[in-house]
């Protein structure tokens, strides 16, 4: 059988969901959480679970190609390591800008970096996930998310 793009993409994909899942089991809970039918571990293991799924799907639909076989010189090592520097980046914003602020200058700037330079598309494509995923994990799930301390001193709380 011959790898290629997809299948490589595919087991990449099913090692991390597993990794993910795994550790998901580790995440601590109050005493008596892990009664109710939504708690800390909750939505790490349904998105492990997931992530799996679709990781299998893709390996199941990956067809044979007459493509090449994927070598290490046609990869782009750069833009990954742009990625992990943005995710990095993600990561010291979230207490400074909060959380919607944060993922809103995360998507728009990964969106750029894979390609896209259409304004309409990066605000269309980022602040509206940014938004609804802020709206049901604040309001729906009623979590709190710190508004970052940035705003914290222009609002003097």
């Amino acid at each position: 059988m011959t790898l290629n793009k997809d299948h490589i993409g595919g087991l990449i994909f099913l090692t991390i969901a597993v990794v993910y899942g795994y550790f998901a089991h580790d995440i601590r809970m109050f005493p008596g959480d892990q009664f109710e039918p939504f708690n800390a571990q909750t939505l790490p293991i349904a998105l492990a679970w997931a992530g799996g799924l679709i990781s299998l799907v893709m390996l199941a639909t990956a067809g044979r190609s007459a493509e090449p076989k994927p070598t290490l010189v046609n990869l782009d090592f750069m833009l990954v390591g742009k990625l992990m520097v943005l995710v990095w980046l993600f990561a010291q914003a979230l207490s400074w800008i909060g959380f919607l602020a944060a993922t809103i200058l995360f998507l728009l700037v990964g969106y750029w970096l894979l390609g896209e330079r259409r304004i309409r598309t990066l605000l269309l494509a980022s602040i509206p996930f940014a938004v609804g995923f802020w709206l049901l994990l604040a309001k729906v799930l009623d979590i709190y998310l710190a508004p970052g301390k940035l705003w914290q001193l222009v609002l003097g709380a």
